[in-house]
């Protein structure tokens, strides 16, 4: 590795030789070494470390715009060095069932020293006002976004934080590249819900996506729509969800802000998706509803209220009690409250016997409390039809009562003739 030999500082140079002198210092950061063996190549390793701290400081302090041909190797430069082939996952490795991505050690990039300064560079360069976008969308073109976005699935979270600024920045100064990579983004959604449930940057896409549709504009065009249902709903469904849980919904929350009428769609797509088995899944998706709840009007409330409440009246009931407490939680909130207090003849009805349930048998003490609060709010807000849905409720189980004493007893009849046929044959063959 002879050819990496240190050059002369930016400053130690004529201004007209500086140019010349970025592409010579681009060529020696081209070098690839390995960093699996600290003792290797230690000296080069250095040189290179300092010569892309030398371009990023150059870069960043705007000492000149840098030519045409100079961004080009830059970008050739930093293409070397981060597009790689990602090492396998640690469950791909092993052949073993994957394990809780959050219990997972992430893998680190051992070439991280340098890595981090390509990186650097590339932001300063996307960022820097000397940048035209005429001139760097010929070379930030879309098969440069596309691969930037492939690494996304690094195991390094330093790494994936780099990419989600960098790309953040691409997105909002070449607007010439922001409906193709909202499509990319968009397809990496689809393979990650449909085929792998495997993806490491789904928490960093979903982050540039919640300023992304903060910016939409109203009304919000179809395509946007689309996104939320195709996209954003089914992402409820892979099972690592608690990775990327709070951006996500962040997402879906900025949707229902922007555009109320879209609560109705978002609600149905929740219980769509609504977890069966896993109760620590089902806390986030109550946490979810409530901020979703909080954006929605009266109108749209009205539409989804009925299956909601089925959903929330099963939740009251659960024997986890976290999703019970959880579910409780929603009357603690005055926005909720008030779109309860509207349609209470409809809300009520549904959920009455699940806190009659509750108050008479769960097994824990917090859910007990807050079911006789809510039952309280329920009695002090409409008397008459608490007692009308108490009537019905008694007569229910009435009725449930009579059901089974029949059962009961159309058991004992059977049991009768049964026996008595018995002894009839017993005498026969005597």
């Amino acid at each position: 590795m002879n050819t990496v030999e240190p050059l002369p500082l930016f400053r130690d140079v004529p201004v007209s030789e500086r140019q010349n002198l970025f592409l010579r210092k681009l060529q020696v950061c081209c070098f690839q070494f390995d960093f699996t063996d600290t003792l290797k190549s230690v000296r080069e390793k250095e040189i290179k470390r300092q010569t892309l701290l030398e371009l990023v400081d150059f870069i960043q302090s705007g000492s000149g715009k840098i030519t045409e041909n100079c961004q080009e190797e830059m970008i050739k430069m930093v293409s070397a060095n981060i597009f790689r082939c990602l090492p396998p996952a640690s469950h791909e490795n092993t052949g073993q069932v994957s394990a809780d991505p959050e219990e997972e050690e992430p893998y680190l990039e051992p070439s991280w020293p340098h890595l981090q300064l390509v990186y650097e560079l590339l932001l300063r360069y996307v960022v820097s006002s000397d940048t035209d976008t005429k001139v760097a969308k010929r070379y930030i073109d879309h098969s440069f976004v596309l691969k930037l976005l492939d690494l996304f699935d690094s195991e390094d979270p330093r790494e994936r934080e780099y990419l989600k600024t960098i790309l953040h920045r691409i997105y909002g100064k070449f607007m010439v590249h922001r409906p193709f990579i909202r499509k990319a983004i968009n397809n990496i959604f689809y393979r990650f819900v449909y085929e792998t449930e495997r993806h490491s940057g789904i928490g960093e896409l979903l982050e540039i996506l919640g300023s992304i549709i903060n910016g939409f504009a109203l009304p919000m065009k179809e395509e946007h729509k689309l996104f939320l249902v195709r996209a954003l709903i089914p992402l409820h469904k892979p099972k690592p969800i608690s990775v990327y849980h709070q951006q996500l919904s962040y997402c879906i929350t900025q949707f229902v802000e922007k555009d109320y009428k879209l609560a109705d769609t978002v609600i149905r797509g929740l219980l769509k998706y609504w977890p069966v088995t896993n109760c620590q899944k089902e806390v986030l998706f109550l946490g979810e509803l409530e901020e979703v709840l909080e954006a929605t009007q009266s109108a749209e409330f009205q539409r989804s209220m009925v299956p909601l409440f089925r959903q929330i009246a099963r939740c009251l009931t659960s024997s986890h009690f976290q999703v019970a407490e959880r579910a409780l939680f929603l009357w603690n909130n005055e926005h909720i409250v008030s779109l309860i207090a509207q349609n209470r003849s409809v809300v009520l009805p549904i959920i009455f016997e699940a806190l009659e349930k509750n108050i008479h048998g769960h097994w824990n003490q917090a859910v007990h409390g807050l079911t006789v609060n809510v039952r309280k709010m329920f009695l002090e807000m409409d008397t008459e039809l608490f007692e009308e849905c108490q009537r019905q409720h008694a007569e229910k189980k009435s009725r449930a009562r009579d059901v089974e004493e029949q059962r009961e007893l159309t058991w004992k009849r059977l049991a009768d003739v049964a026996a008595q046929r018995g002894r009839g044959e017993d005498m026969i063959t005597v």
